[in-house]
C-alpha cells in the first residue's frame, strides 16, 4: 500500500499532544511517567489510532501506548487525540523490531490489530507474530505474555496459530468469523478503520486470544 504524504507531518507529530519523542530513554519507566502502576496494553502498528484511543478513554485505569512506524498514519492518530483529555494515552513512532530497545518487561498485553500480512515466504520474519517478534515480546512482557489479534488475512491467522504454539502460547479463544459467530463479544468490541471498512465490505474477521505461562 502506497502512503500519501502529509504537508508539514513533521511539525504536527513533534507538537502532539500525546506524542513521545524519546519512547527509548522510558525504558524501563513506564510506570513512573505514566505516575501509577495500572497495566500497560500496546497496540503495535495503531494506524490512525481509532481503537488505541477509544480503549484509553473507555479504560481509564489501564495505561495505554499506541505506536506506529509511519509519518503519514501516526499524524492522523495525533490530530485525532490532540484536544482530548487522556492521561493514559501516549503515542510513539517507532518501528516493532526496536520493541525492546523501548520496553523491559512493564508490558501487560499486546493488540496485533490487521497487522501486514508480508505474503511472501522469503519475508515471513517481517510478520509480527514470527518467532523473532514473539522472542522480542518474552522481553517486553511483565509477567505472563498475552497477545489479542485481529486480521482480515487468513493466511496470516493461520500462520499465527502455528506460531504461537510452537512458541509455547496457549490459544484460549479463535474465530474465523467474528462479527457472524460471537455476538456476545461485539457489544465491548472497539473497531479499528481498517476493521469498520473490512466489515462494511462483508469481509470476515478473524481474532484470537492467546496466553504464555513463564515459569517464575
Amino acid at each position: 500500500m502506497r502512503l500519501k504524504k502529509v504537508k508539514g507531518a513533521y511539525e504536527i507529530i513533534k507538537e502532539g499532544t500525546h506524542y513521545l519523542d524519546n519512547p527509548k530513554e522510558y525504558r524501563g519507566k513506564w510506570h513512573q511517567l505514566f505516575k501509577n502502576n495500572n497495566p500497560i496494553y500496546i497496540e503495535i502498528g495503531m494506524g490512525k489510532g481509532k481503537f488505541i484511543i477509544e480503549n484509553a478513554i473507555k479504560n481509564p485505569h489501564i495505561n495505554f501506548i499506541g505506536i506506529e512506524k509511519f509519518d503519514s498514519v501516526i499524524v492522523r492518530a495525533i490530530q485525532k487525540s490532540n484536544d482530548l483529555d487522556i492521561p493514559n494515552l501516549k503515542l510513539i513512532r517507532i518501528d516493532a523490531k526496536e520493541i525492546n530497545e523501548v520496553f523491559d518487561h512493564e508490558i501487560n498485553l499486546i493488540y496485533l490489530n490487521f497487522s501486514d500480512p508480508w505474503p511472501k515466504e522469503r519475508h515471513a520474519k517481517r510478520r509480527l507474530t514470527s518467532p523473532i517478534f514473539l522472542s522480542k515480546y518474552d522481553l517486553i512482557f511483565q509477567k505472563s505474555p498475552h497477545i489479542i489479534m485481529k486480521t482480515d488475512n487468513d493466511n496470516l491467522f493461520n500462520y499465527s496459530k502455528e506460531t504461537l504454539n510452537a512458541s509455547g502460547y496457549q490459544i484460549i479463544f479463535a474465530t474465523s468469523d467474528l462479527y457472524q459467530e460471537h455476538d456476545e463479544l461485539l457489544e465491548d468490541n472497539i473497531m479499528t478503520e481498517y476493521e469498520e471498512k473490512f466489515v462494511s465490505q462483508g469481509i470476515k474477521i478473524n481474532k484470537l486470544e492467546a496466553i504464555k505461562k513463564i515459569e517464575q
